[in-house]
């Protein structure tokens, strides 16, 4: 891991970094930026948006807690340049969050369904997203480009990932897993993500109205 990095998720998140977990967190992003390829093709690079749709209970919750996290951007729709070190940062932030924060259910955390907030050691997967996000902006990624999305995974549970959005194309940051995917790539059902010129608005990802209950999945497969 970068000492740029590392400086920035130390501050953010006012910890002491235990060697055994750093290393740990170097080898993974080691072996994973080494034998990913981030170039994809042009063909559904981008989710496909199909107009605006209500955000989740959890988040309308988290920005009346938080207000300075949810500002209006005013209609930017920059895309990070999707360099070398970019992708290594983005490996760094991924794999150190999904080592350093149990997965626990909010009803276990907070005795109730739904509740979004940045985690300490413990969290359920929006917790994740939160985290990576605030670390990644302050590692100079624009928060336009770095979007709370809701899918439906494999077992067509709710879950929540944070989609970047870069010049290659959206590429999904997961709890679920460490390496880091084209949304294309993910077997995931997309349903809805925050708007880019507007983190209080979010958009539809798909045109089946389908509804999702729960939008939050603790446990790694």
């Amino acid at each position: 891991m970068s000492k740029t990095t590392m400086a920035v998720i130390a501050k953010a998140a006012k910890i002491t970094f235990g060697s055994a977990l750093l290393a740990g967190a170097m080898a993974t992003t080691a072996a994973h930026a080494a034998k990913v390829n981030f170039a994809v093709t042009e063909t559904s690079i981008f989710t496909p948006v199909y107009g605006k749709t209500l955000a989740p209970i959890g988040h309308v919750n988290f920005c009346a807690r938080n207000r300075g996290e949810c500002k209006g951007l005013g209609g930017t729709t920059r895309k990070v340049v999707l360099d070398t070190e970019n992708w290594k940062i983005l490996h760094e932030v991924n794999n150190y969050s999904n080592k350093s924060v149990k997965p626990v259910t909010d009803n276990e955390l907070y005795n109730v369904p739904e509740h979004w907030t940045f985690p300490t050691n413990a969290g359920d997967c929006e917790d994740y997203v939160l985290q990576k996000k605030r670390y990644l902006e302050g590692l100079g990624f624009p928060a336009e480009t770095l979007l709370i999305t809701v899918v439906l995974d494999e077992k067509g549970l709710g879950h929540a990932v944070l989609t970047v959005r870069t010049d290659r194309g959206d590429f999904v940051l997961d709890n679920m897993r460490d390496d880091i995917r084209a949304w294309n790539a993910t077997g995931y059902t997309f349903i809805k993500r925050q708007s880019q010129d507007n983190p209080q608005l979010w958009v539809s990802l798909t045109n089946r109205g389908i509804r999702v209950s729960r939008t939050t999945a603790a446990n790694k497969n």
